[in-house]
């Protein structure tokens, strides 16, 4: 079942990378990722008001339960990690080409299992290695794609941006792995709606603190905000993904370096957007690139097995 909750969080995943990748397009970044934390906040505030003030929710998928500041803390700390993921991966989105930044986004599994590694003292199998080695060369081939189009991997802080929201990406994940294990397992076992609820909240108070401190006071002197459409889409896609993978791995037997892998399969849709939508170019280079990523997945599926 985590499995299969895992390919349809992959879908929504990368219909929300199509999304933000219209959102962004000549607009500000810090108003629109604002907007997607408040309204991704707007539609789990209820769930929360519901299950602390009524009997509603009670013993339903939606019920979020309560939890002091043993609970919150380690909720701030990951809204701290993801919202600085996508801090960086927002401006790389804006500037980036979609079949671009999916392909590159896809080797997240590759850094979780690394870290899985060193922080859980996970042994890598010859599969595994495999395909470790294939994200590799395939980012080395990207950088290659990327050239064509006067991309610099080395000089484009873009790049750098989106490297970095990679890896923060890969650290979030791994902290997800700790958050929902058992206390038994050397986990804080927190609720997955707790979690999902709560770290949104986070993320909207960080995101208006930034809105008012950083970009308001030069709003007249950066790229001007204009409304999309598109804003709505990132947050319903974004909350539906995350509602999915985090129910995903709350069940027994799941494993994060496999959910993750999974999840990375997004990017074949976002490709898609990018090539069909946007009308991205050097699409059978990238093309070929994106396919030593995914069949680095499936060496790391069958080395996880």
């Amino acid at each position: 079942m985590w499995l299969v909750l895992a390919f349809l969080s992959a879908a929504l995943l990368g219909c929300y990378d199509s999304f933000k990748k219209k959102a962004l397009s000549g607009n500000a970044v810090i108003p629109v990722l604002f907007l997607n934390t408040l309204i991704c906040t707007l539609i789990f505030l209820p769930l929360i008001m519901l299950s602390s003030t009524t009997h509603l929710l009670d013993g339903s998928t939606f019920y979020v339960p309560q939890g002091g500041w043993e609970v919150q803390k380690y909720i701030v700390l990951k809204s701290c990690i993801v919202l600085s993921s996508w801090i960086f991966g927002y401006f790389a989105m804006k500037h980036l080409p979609l079949t671009l930044v999916g392909p590159i986004n896809a080797t997240r599994p590759v850094m979780v299992l690394v870290g899985a590694m060193l922080v859980f003292g996970e042994r890598l199998n010859v599969w595994q290695w495999i395909g470790v080695l294939l994200a590799v060369v395939s980012f080395f081939l990207l950088s290659r794609s990327g050239r064509k189009e006067g991309i610099n991997f080395v000089h484009n802080r873009w790049i750098a941006f989106l490297v970095l929201a990679a890896l923060l990406g890969a650290v979030s994940g791994l902290y997800d792995k700790f958050l929902m294990a058992s206390p038994d397992d050397g986990g804080a076992g927190l609720n997955r709606m707790t979690v999902q609820s709560w770290y949104n909240v986070y993320q909207m108070l960080m995101m208006g603190l930034m809105l008012l401190l950083l970009w308001y006071p030069l709003r007249k002197k950066s790229t001007p905000f204009r409304w999309n459409w598109s804003i709505v889409g990132i947050s319903l896609f974004l909350s539906a993904a995350d509602f999915v993978y985090f129910y995903a791995l709350s069940l027994p037997g799941a494993m994060i370096s496999i959910v993750s892998m999974i999840r990375r399969g997004s990017v074949i849709v976002s490709f898609l957007f990018g090539a069909l939508m946007f009308r991205e170019k050097n699409l059978k280079a990238k093309a070929f690139d994106l396919f030593l990523v995914l069949l680095g997945m499936v060496f790391l599926y069958i080395g996880s097995r």
